[in-house]
């Protein structure tokens, strides 16, 4: 499984990665996460506000902060 969080590093997206790397290691999964700064590649989603989630190449999210609960069920389901 792979998550990438869409952000260009503003305060929104740093939340995100941390809620994103909580839900991670609090199920205790390994699980490839990787920040997405390159506009063209956020582009590419489709996503036009950050921070966004994309888990497996399915964006989840854009434009919100999902919390940790969220997060565990998307990785859950």
């Amino acid at each position: 499984m792979k998550i990438e969080i869409l952000g260009t590093g503003c305060a929104k997206c740093k939340q995100t990665t941390k809620n994103v790397q909580k839900a991670v290691d609090e199920l205790g999964l390994d699980i490839q996460v990787e920040k997405v700064e390159d506009i063209d590649r956020i582009l590419e989603y489709g996503v036009m506000m950050t921070p966004g989630v994309v888990i497996d190449g399915e964006v989840k999210i854009a434009g919100k902060i999902p919390d940790v609960k969220q997060i565990t069920k998307w990785l859950t389901e």
